[in-house]
This record gives C-alpha cells, sequence and structure tokens, in this order.
C-alpha cells in the first residue's frame, strides 16, 4: 500500500503552502485583522494594541490588533463589549471584557487553555443556557435570506449556539450572515446570560462531483469526496485538503466540520460508501488521523489557532455493514449486521483519532451474525449505554458526542426525517432523557429547547430518588464544558467577525482551486487501458479531434426526472474543436422517448460517461417497495438483477422483533432490483453500436463516476479503456481520459466479480469480495490501478 508517514511529509501543517500569496491569505482565514473599514488616525504601535472598524455593508464591528503573537480581536461596535488591558512581556494586549464587570475573568483570558476556560464559564451559565448549548440546530439552506426570525427565535429563546449551515458558498452571503448571527447573540448577553458565540458547522462542501453535499458552483477550492481522496493512497493530498478547506471554511465562518466520515465500506452496496475512505482499516485510519491534525492545526501555529475548525468524526461506532447495503437514514436500512464477527476493525479509524473535538454517533442497531444485539440492548446508538461506554469509560473519549440528526423526533410517515431507532415506543422527552442517560453531549438536528429542559427535570427527579448518582445540573453542566471548548478551541470568543474583503481573498483562491484540482486529476483510476487506448499526449494534439458524448435519462426514487449528457459537453470544448451526442425525442411532459446516435464519420474518440448503479438516495428508503411492502435487493449492476442464487439469504439477519416474540424477515429472495440509472447502460451500447455501425475502428473509453463499486461485466469487455472518477470534475476525468494527465489513483475498494459474488461476501468483512478479472487478466481489487505502464506497483 502506498501511503506517506506523517512523519516525513514535506507538506506538513506547519511547513507546507509556503507561496506568498497563499501564506499572507491563510495567516488571516477567519480573522477579521484586514485593510478594510476605517482605522485610527494614529499610526499603530508594535508595542500596544489599535482598534479599528470594519464593515461588511450590513454589519459594523470592531477589530483590535494586538501585538506580538497576542490573538486578533473582535466585537460589535454598537454593544456593550468594552476591552480590558494588561502588560504581556512588555506589550499592551487588548482582553474583551464580555460581561461588563471589569474584571479579566478566567473565561475571557486568551491565554488559559480551552478546558480551563469551559470550565470557568459552565459554572457561570444557567441551565437553558446549557441546555440550549445541548441543542445543534436543523439544517439552515438559505444564507442568502439573512438572519431570519425563526433564526433569532431559536437563539433567543432556546438559546440554541450550535447552527447547521447548509447552505451554498457565495462568500458575501455567508459572511454578512455570519456576521448578523454573530451579532445578534452578542446582543442577547445580559448580568445573569453570558455571551455565548455562534458555533457554525457544515457537512463536507468540498466536493468536485455532483455526488457531493453542497458541490454546486465554483465558489470554493474543489476537491475529489472522501473516497477520492482515499484512491490517491497519500496523506500528502490528505493534509493539502485538510490546511486549504479549513482555511476556506474559517472564512465564511464555520468552525465545525461534520467530519469526517470514517465508517470502513466493507458492505459494497452501502449508499454512503463515496462519503468513506474505503473498505480498509489501515488506510482509512491514516488518512482520519491526517484529516483531524490538519483541519484542527493552523499553519505557522502549534495547535489551535486561527485556521483551525472542530472536527466531528462520524458515525461511532461504524455505520458500514447495513444488512445488504440498506441506508440507516430510514426503517429498512436500520439494522447493521456483524455476520462475520468483524466488530473491531470497525473501531479502528475511530480509534487512532480520539484527539477529534467530537464525535457523533450512528443511528444503527447493531446485531450479530444470529440477528442477537451485539451490545447492549436492540437499539440504535443514541440509546445505546454499552456503545458509549465502550467509548467514554474503555477508551476514554473526553470530547463532545452528537447524536446523528433527528434521533428524538416522532416517526415520519414520510420516510427519513426521524430516526429514533430503539426509542419509537418514548415521548419525545423520554428520548432526550434516555440520551442524556448514555452520556450524549448534544442532539443533531433540534431547535428546541423544552424537550431538554423536562428531560432535565427526569434526570432530578431520578436523582433524588436514588437512580442518578449526580443532581441533574451537575449532567448538564459536565456536556455544557465540552461543548464550550468547540468555541475556545477555534478562538471565536476571541474573533467571531469575518472580514468580506479578507475571505474573499481566501476562498477559491487560485493556489487552492489549482492543488484541488490537482489532487482530483490524482485520484482518478484507470481499470482498463487496452493498446495503450489511453496515452500520454498534448492538449494541442486534441483541438482539431472531434468526440461524440451518449446522452441518458433517469428517473430517480425520489420522482425527479434528469436528462443529458453523460459528460459535460461544456468541459468537452475546452479540450475538442468538435463535440457531438444523441438526438433526443421528448413527449408532451418533456421526457425523452428515445435517443438517435450521431453519424461517426468524423468522430475520433467515444467517450461514454456513466454513473455507478443508483439504488435511491440516504433518505429514499431503498430497499423496500413502499407500495407493496415487499423487500428487494440493492445492486451493483444495470440491468435488473433478480436475488435468486445460492448466496441470497432467504432468512434475514435483521428484523423488527413483532408483538407474538417472532421476528421479521426482511430478505429478499426472488425479488428484483430497482436501480434507476439503466439507460446509462443503454447508452454505452447505443455508441457502441454506432461504432460498429460506422465500420471504423473507434475507441470507446467509459468514464465512470462512482459512488460505489460497479460489477463491470455489462460493460468492460466492449471498453477500450475504462477509467473511474470519485467524486471530481467532468473537466478533470476528461483530462485523464485524454492522457493529458497521467492516472495514479488505485481503488480504494474492489469491484465485484457478479452480483453473486456480492450475495456471498459479509457486510463487516472488508477484502472478502470475489473481484472482477477483465478480458486483460486485470483484477479489480483493493489497491489497483494503471498508469501509462501498466499496474501501480509502488
Amino acid at each position: 500500500m502506498k501511503t506517506t508517514s506523517t512523519a516525513r511529509v514535506a507538506g506538513s501543517r506547519t511547513a507546507r503552502l509556503t507561496s506568498a500569496a497563499l501564506v499572507a491569505g491563510l495567516t488571516l482565514a477567519g480573522l477579521a485583522a484586514c485593510t478594510g473599514g476605517d482605522t485610527d488616525d494614529k499610526v499603530a504601535s508594535p508595542e500596544e494594541y489599535t482598534t479599528r472598524e470594519v464593515s461588511d455593508g450590513k454589519t459594523t464591528f470592531v477589530v483590535v490588533d494586538n501585538p506580538g503573537d497576542a490573538p486578533t480581536l473582535s466585537y460589535g461596535a454598537d454593544g456593550s463589549i468594552t476591552l480590558l488591558s494588561e502588560e504581556v512581556d512588555g506589550k499592551k494586549v487588548a482582553f474583551k471584557d464580555m460581561n461588563g464587570n471589569g474584571e479579566l475573568d478566567v473565561w475571557e483570558d486568551w491565554r488559559k487553555s480551552p478546558q480551563e476556560r469551559a470550565e470557568a464559564l459552565a459554572e457561570d451559565l444557567t441551565m437553558e443556557q446549557i441546555a440550549g448549548l445541548m441543542l445543534f440546530s436543523a439544517h439552515e439552506m438559505a444564507p442568502a435570506d439573512g438572519l431570519t426570525d425563526a433564526q433569532k427565535e431559536y437563539l433567543r429563546e432556546s438559546h440554541v449556539r450550535a447552527v447547521l449551515n447548509a447552505g451554498p458558498n457565495d462568500v458575501e452571503a455567508q459572511v454578512t450572515w455570519a456576521n448578523a448571527m454573530q451579532s445578534y447573540v452578542e446582543s442577547l448577553a445580559t448580568d445573569d446570560e453570558p455571551y455565548i458565540p455562534v458555533n457554525f458547522s457544515s457537512d463536507p462542501r468540498s466536493t468536485a462531483g455532483s455526488g457531493g453535499y453542497n458541490a454546486e458552483g465554483d465558489d470554493i477550492s474543489r476537491w475529489p469526496s472522501n473516497l477520492g481522496l482515499a484512491s490517491t493512497f497519500d496523506v500528502a493530498t490528505m493534509e493539502q485538503f485538510a490546511a486549504m478547506s479549513s482555511a476556506e471554511y474559517r472564512a465564511i465562518g464555520i468552525t465545525t466540520a461534520l467530519g469526517p466520515q470514517i465508517d470502513l465500506a466493507t458492505e459494497p452496496r452501502w449508499l454512503r460508501v463515496d462519503g468513506t475512505y474505503g473498505e480498509d482499516a489501515e488506510l482509512g485510519t491514516e488518512l482520519t488521523k491526517a484529516y483531524v491534525e490538519g483541519l484542527q492545526g493552523s499553519t505557522g501555529v502549534d495547535g489551535w489557532g486561527p485556521e483551525s475548525v472542530n472536527t466531528m468524526i462520524k458515525h461511532w461506532p461504524g455505520d458500514g455493514p447495513g444488512e445488504s447495503g440498506r441506508e440507516s437514514h430510514t426503517d429498512p436500512g436500520k439494522y447493521a449486521v456483524y455476520p462475520g464477527g468483524n466488530f473491531e476493525a470497525h473501531l479502528k479509524p475511530f480509534l487512532g483519532s480520539l484527539d477529534s473535538a467530537a464525535v457523533m454517533t450512528s443511528y444503527s442497531i447493531a446485531l450479530d451474525g444470529n440477528g442477537e444485539p451485539l451490545l447492549g440492548e436492540r437499539v440504535g446508538t443514541a440509546y445505546n449505554t454499552a456503545k458509549m461506554d465502550l467509548l467514554r469509560k474503555d477508551n476514554g473519549y473526553e470530547g463532545v458526542v452528537v447524536t446523528d440528526w433527528g434521533v428524538t423526533r416522532d416517526p415520519d410517515p414520510k420516510m427519513g426525517r426521524a430516526k429514533p431507532w430503539g426509542g419509537e415506543n418514548l415521548t419525545v422527552d423520554e428520548r432526550h432523557y434516555a440520551i442524556l442517560k448514555t452520556g450524549h453531549d448534544m442532539f443533531g438536528g433540534n431547535n428546541e429547547v423544552a424537550p431538554l429542559l423536562a428531560a432535565h427535570e427526569m434526570w432530578q427527579k431520578d436523582y433524588e430518588a436514588g437512580v442518578n448518582d449526580v443532581d441533574a445540573d451537575t449532567r448538564f453542566r459536565e456536556s455544557g464544558k465540552r461543548i464550550l471548548q468547540l468555541a475556545f478551541q477555534p478562538g471565536i470568543y476571541e474573533n467571531p467577525y469575518l472580514d468580506l474583503d479578507e475571505s474573499r481573498k481566501i476562498v477559491a483562491s487560485e493556489d487552492k482551486v489549482k492543488t484541488g484540482y490537482e489532487a482530483q486529476l490524482h485520484s482518478a483510476v484507470l481499470l482498463k487501458n487496452d493498446g495503450s487506448t489511453i496515452a500520454a499526449s498534448d492538449a494541442a494534439s486534441w483541438k482539431d479531434k472531434t468526440v461524440y458524448i451518449p446522452r441518458w435519462d433517469e428517473t430517480t426514487r425520489n420522482g425527479d426526472y434528469k436528462e443529458g449528457p453523460g459528460l459535460s459537453l461544456e468541459a468537452a470544448e475546452q479540450f475538442f474543436g468538435k463535440v457531438v451526442t444523441d438526438e433526443a425525442v421528448e413527449d408532451a411532459e418533456g421526457k425523452v422517448t428515445s435517443y438517435t446516435a450521431p453519424d461517426l464519420t468524423d468522430v475520433d474518440v467515444v467517450l461514454v460517461g456513466m454513473t455507478s448503479p443508483q439504488n435511491g438516495s440516504t433518505h429514499s428508503g431503498p430497499g423496500k417497495d413502499q407500495a407493496t411492502g415487499s423487500w428487494y435487493p440493492l445492486s451493483l449492476q444495470y440491468r435488473p438483477y433478480t436475488a435468486d442464487g445460492e448466496h441470497v439469504r432467504k432468512v434475514s439477519i435483521s428484523g423488527d422483533v413483532l408483538p407474538d416474540g417472532t421476528r421479521e424477515n426482511r430478505a429478499y429472495f426472488g425479488n428484483t432490483s430497482q436501480v434507476s440509472n439503466e439507460a446509462a447502460l443503454d447508452a454505452f451500447e447505443r455508441a457502441v453500436a454506432a461504432v460498429e455501425a460506422s465500420g471504423r475502428d473507434i475507441p470507446v473509453v467509459t468514464v465512470l463516476k462512482a459512488n460505489n463499486p460497479t460489477v463491470p461485466t455489462e460493460f468492460e469487455s466492449r471498453s477500450d479503456a475504462i477509467l473511474v472518477g470519485f467524486g471530481i470534475s467532468d473537466e478533470a476525468l476528461i483530462e485523464v481520459a485524454l492522457g493529458l494527465s497521467e492516472p495514479q489513483g488505485r481503488l480504494p475498494i474492489a469491484f465485484p466479480a457478479s452480483m453473486d459474488a456480492v450475495e456471498k461476501q459479509l457486510e463487516d468483512v472488508a477484502g472478502d469480495t470475489e473481484p472482477y478479472v477483465d478480458s486483460a487478466g486485470n483484477t479489480y481489487e483493493f489497491g489497483f490501478g494503471l498508469n501509462f505502464t501498466g499496474p501501480i506497483t509502488d
């Protein structure tokens, strides 16, 4: 396995990214210390702090430039915060007096450790404030709308301070929204309720391919998906990604990353494979460690600094082995099964990075190979004391533990919005109490504080009855101390505001965009290359050539209709003199009824863009037909797959315990798959037929945009070359397909020989799927990939 030890990576967090422009930009990431705004007339002295006003056009705030290594401060221009000063090492430095008492309290002193400050402040907060800290907001999708009344309400009434930013990467919208929210919560502070800034979080937003979360637009540097980063087998690339993305995150206000997702992808059908680092525990552990260290580090600083972002490794203790690949966001996939007894391997990436600021737990109910609870009760991780004891007690984790989103909500008939697995029979208040008792600190997706305050009363009542060892206030303050560190560590108590001009310089800066694109190129995996179909070439040699890119359409399980070329025609036009595609006939509703391939007389190469077989989304409940109630197989092939082979289970491992004590059978023997993008294979076959009809020897290159492994049987033998991209752009894929960049990636997860091989493998075991062997004798196993000279061996 080609990996690079973090001890000898030349691009370590403190030594890397040395171009003058980048160093200047990154040093100021997330800071308000810039040249914009009004400044004092006097010349700044290196021996004394100075102040100046900065505005983003909507919010005005004061920036305090401290001398030496002291941190930059910021606070609202119209707020109540004042400054205190002390002489430190002969320099006059400033501190924020955030409670107006004229004294430098421990929690206001940036020289103290985050832990010391958090412990001190937690003692001053009200129970309502601490309960609010324990909430993590639902998704906020529209920063461009500004600070809304609904947001003000949960910030004010429920004391929420952890906000999930799920909006587009529009720098101006992000910065002005974040500053407005920070200004608002600053105004809420009183003598009785100390100030708490907003901790903005985000799911991954830097994935180049369309399959990635929040991947629209070009206003942030674009990188491969996690699976694509794993396909580089290179820690240095991961460290570059962590450094650059953390700087961009801080520049739009994000201080906590809801990731990385480090579940082992030991079940190839699982719908979230593309979010993982693949199937190998060693590779996953090494990449996780590099990401966590990189994101929580800060260039030029030993430890936390102005570019640092809290990480939240997820989903403890591993959510990858859903039975038959079903996804735990919905009832059909709520069980993770371990028929191979391989539970310990799934812990390795987590145990290798327990310095992560936070951990998010899984939805799943873990079962052994006999369908019995693997740890504790037959409940999801949020309600499972044994799983939490494994993390807290057995492995000494002291950071913040957060539930995944929606575990306290009532079951939703629309599916996917509530996941109280194992707690369905409890009330919402009781669910909060049950989760508190396992040792969780925060509740994902909850904007309402009332159920948590009700849980406080339940806890106290049980304490007084001798059931609980500590009183409710002590239990809540325990979580409060941990959660407050998420604000102190990245320094937002000192500097919560963002300078719009500086943020514009940092986000999607030329160096970051270039480095991210290079990572995309390096992640592409060449699986087949008959007769050196893909060979080293130069861009000029393609400028007078013609390419044919077929089109296809798809109706997803959500009912969305999509149609278009398999690869972007606009991207192809950057490389070719002419780009042709199919003619389509549409019905009255605008849906295509037929395609006709173009004349290939002048075509030089065919690029067939395909996505891996699509079984549905995380929230669409694939695996169970909601209309009939029957179960069906998820498939890694395009054509309908009927699960009637010898390795198909006739009795499932998982299933609900029914009122009569028997267990529900979720097996799908004899039923057929429901892949939505079978038309991608139609497009491939149309292209092959057109080439054959032309009588010309036109190379056919299959370009597979993969979220999951794919059974290649249906297209491999008729493809002259096969190129795989994991979450990368069409432009990068085309560049590698033309030989303008030599492929360097390798498979982070095996491609199966057949669906029978998939049925035979065990959900919790890596490397047990029989890999596909192609017509050239190459085996598509973990670690396989080609460059221009043949298999990559080092």
